[in-house]
């Protein structure tokens, strides 16, 4: 609003004084005031400082977060370890040299069987046929079986550097359900040819001879395994 110059005039009051004439704020020849320009002023260091607000977090939230975190580092270090496990058995399968085999023959193919030259220990073997009987030896010297014998005809040979007693209670027969029969040593006593008592074989020298079982009737008998002794590992001959 434009200020208006006007101007009282001197008083004199009743005692005698003279009273002084009054300015109105704005009179003219004054400038107006108005609002100075530039940035408010700023308060003096250590007073009046202000901080920005902080942000809060309720205390179940950040509890919650923690418990993400641990929950997150238990399931990450085993997948870790796994990992890391699983890369150095790759390393290791891909480090190894493979070995190239070349094909087998058709007797490497198969089990040893019926007329194959098997070896174990000292003793070498070879199956040359299989018989069955009801009773072996005479009608004075003889022995029925319980259910019938089987014969198993093999030829030993003495493969070491010393000689090497054959005996038939070493040997084992197998039947179609993996059920093991002990040899029949008293049998074999009334079978002439048998040898299998305890026949001593010199090395480089052979002997034929009869290993007996005596099996149920109807018994399938599919393998045989021969030792040079009891105490040899053993080595198995098909029988079918």
């Amino acid at each position: 609003m434009e200020c208006q110059p006007f101007a009282h005039s001197a008083q004199t009051s009743t005692s005698g004084h003279t009273s002084t004439p009054h300015q109105h704020p704005c009179v003219e020849g004054d400038p107006p005031m108005s609002q100075p320009y530039g940035p408010p002023p700023q308060p003096e260091p250590g007073h009046g400082r202000t901080h920005p607000p902080r942000s809060y977090v309720p205390r179940r939230a950040r509890k919650k977060r923690g418990c993400l975190i641990w929950a997150a580092a238990v399931v990450a270090v085993p997948v870790l370890l796994v990992g890391g496990c699983l890369a150095i058995a790759t390393r290791g399968s891909d480090d190894t040299p493979s070995t190239a085999t070349g094909p087998k023959t058709s007797r490497e193919a198969r089990a040893a069987g019926i007329g194959d030259v098997v070896e174990d220990g000292k003793f070498s073997f070879k199956v040359t046929k299989l018989d069955t009987a009801s009773k072996v030896g005479d009608d004075v010297l003889g022995k029925s079986a319980q259910g019938e014998f089987v014969l198993v005809n093999v030829t030993v040979k003495n493969i070491g550097d010393e000689a090497q007693s054959f005996a038939g209670d070493a040997q084992k027969l197998l039947d179609a359900s993996g059920k093991e029969y002990s040899a029949d040593s008293e049998a074999a006593l009334y079978l002439g040819e048998s040898k299998s008592l305890y026949e001593q074989v010199n090395p480089g020298n052979s002997v034929r001879g009869v290993v007996l079982f005596d099996v149920p009737k109807g018994t399938e008998p599919v393998a045989i395994e021969l030792h040079d002794s009891v105490f040899s590992g053993g080595v198995k001959v098909s029988l079918k």
